[in-house]
């Protein structure tokens, strides 16, 4: 069974069309880097897959479960409000901004959608977050404030919280697009911590490096389409298009 099975997704805003008919299949355990320019539609397609953002044709289904089918008609039929939100929270997202509430510790921040969302005992809760800040080396900030962080410890209290909702697949959106590079690394180790436990990953990521080490798949978009998809050996190494080549030359 696909963890992700998106098929032929457009999206518009307003004149401008962002996704031109993207399909995609993602295993279990899977991780899929996506690379390309920015404007080439990456960020937008992560955002349909958890419906942060409605897509105006194709399908999209989470483990089996239909999130949107395609009328056929030039619309879409999304599931009933309960039954995507339930869908939807197989998947965690972790944004380029870090968007920690400031007025919470950051144990806090690491429990608060799990009580507020699932009903989840705190006491019951506190024990799991605490070993998720173990599993991003941050233990000993657990009742620290965000604003006593630097840039790549948010981002991993970020992937701690995502975490923390026992999500089934795991979206990155340039995670580390926003950090300084010394702090990239901290936040990509924890990210390979995750692979290395076969969780299901789609990374939206300039970080050639790490999508050429930890991906199974990188896709290459460019202008709304996927333009190649293959192995890291076979997109970073031979390319078969040219705008993939183009890229890498710019980039790598």
């Amino acid at each position: 069974m696909n963890m992700i099975k998106a098929v032929n997704i457009h999206k518009q805003f307003n004149q401008l069309e962002v996704l031109k008919g993207i399909s995609l299949t993602v295993d279990k355990g899977e991780v899929i880097a996506i690379i390309g320019p920015s404007g080439s539609g990456k960020s937008t397609f992560l955002r349909c897959l958890n419906r942060l953002e409605t897509i105006d044709q194709g399908s999209i289904e989470i483990e089996g479960d239909v999130l949107v089918t395609d009328s056929g008609q030039g619309k879409v039929n999304y599931a009933a409000e309960a039954e995507a939100r339930q869908i939807c929270r197989r998947m965690g997202m972790v944004f380029q901004q870090f968007n920690l509430f400031p007025h919470l510790t950051v144990l806090e921040n690491v429990i608060e959608a799990p009580i507020t969302v699932k009903g989840c005992k705190r006491e019951d809760i506190v024990l799991q977050a605490e070993e998720l800040l173990r599993k991003v080396g941050l233990a000993e900030k657990r009742d620290v404030y965000p604003s006593r962080l630097s840039g790549g410890q948010k981002q991993r209290v970020a992937i701690a919280r995502a975490l923390a909702m026992n999500p089934d697949i795991m979206l990155f959106d340039e995670p580390t697009s926003a950090l300084d590079p010394e702090l990239t690394g901290e936040v990509l180790k924890s990210m390979r911590k995750l692979a290395e436990e076969h969780m299901t990953m789609i990374v939206v990521t300039h970080e050639m490096a790490f999508a050429r080490e930890v991906a199974n798949r990188v896709i290459f978009m460019d202008n709304g389409e996927i333009v190649e998809a293959g192995s890291p050996d076979a997109i970073f190494g031979s390319p078969s298009q040219a705008r993939t080549r183009s890229f890498l030359q710019r980039v790598v």
